[in-house]
């Protein structure tokens, strides 16, 4: 399922790991997690993870939903190299890599009753966020569900630098490959593509689970 790749610090193991060093501190991350996991559907047999990473959050599903078969996709091979190592003796975990600027090989994939992902979809331009929506909805089996915890971005710069503050960062320090974009547009286009029960389940100032199930 690879892609072709442009030239990105998300290639090098030195950002990927400083990456997840960085995001396994992110306060109250746990928090939305949990109610990630919370709107898994009970009956769920096949569930994808976009930009998996290290297997994290996979790693959670699997403690809920030991039997439940799991895809997980990223584009960066020092992630995946950590994700195939933590899911070396799951039969039911598969790894690959893809670039999300592609668009995501459906025919190759299946049918999935979640799609899931955490920290990655903001690193999107705004017009391939949508289009990403767009082929996760075709993903999805009827009744299926979307949840998306991610990095937004604040209403003003001062609640942005205020969240700063509150990981430990400041705008020097930020994320090049950050394309953040607010939470209100991002439902409003879920809408529109024709996702139902679209709301925000949880928010802690720039971290949002929003969810989306497919009627």
């Amino acid at each position: 399922m690879a892609k072709s790749f442009k030239g990105s610090e998300w290639l090098t193991a030195e950002h990927a790991l400083a990456y997840l060093a960085r995001a396994d501190k992110l306060p109250h991350r746990t928090e939305g997690e949990k109610v990630l996991l919370a709107q898994i559907p009970a009956n769920a047999k096949r569930i994808l993870d976009l930009g998996t990473g290290d297997g994290r959050l996979l790693a959670l599903v699997k403690l809920e939903y030991p039997k439940i078969e799991c895809v997980g996709l990223d584009f960066s091979e020092p992630m995946l190299l950590q994700a195939r190592k933590r899911f070396a003796q799951d039969r039911k975990v598969s790894i690959f890599r893809h670039d999300f600027s592609c668009p995501l090989p459906a025919s190759e994939l299946g049918k999935f009753d979640a799609v899931i992902s955490s920290l990655a979809i903001h690193h999107l331009e705004h017009g391939r966020k949508e289009q990403l929506y767009r082929e996760i909805f075709k993903l999805l089996t009827d009744g299926g569900v979307f949840c998306n915890l991610d990095h937004v971005s604040s209403s003003t710069i001062k609640v942005h630098l205020k969240f700063l503050a509150e990981i430990h960062s400041t705008l020097q320090k930020e994320d090049p490959s950050n394309r953040l974009l607010d939470v209100e547009t991002q439902l409003k286009r879920l809408r529109q593509i024709g996702f139902a029960d679209v709301d925000c389940f949880w928010k802690w100032m720039e971290l949002a689970l929003m969810v989306a199930s497919k009627p």
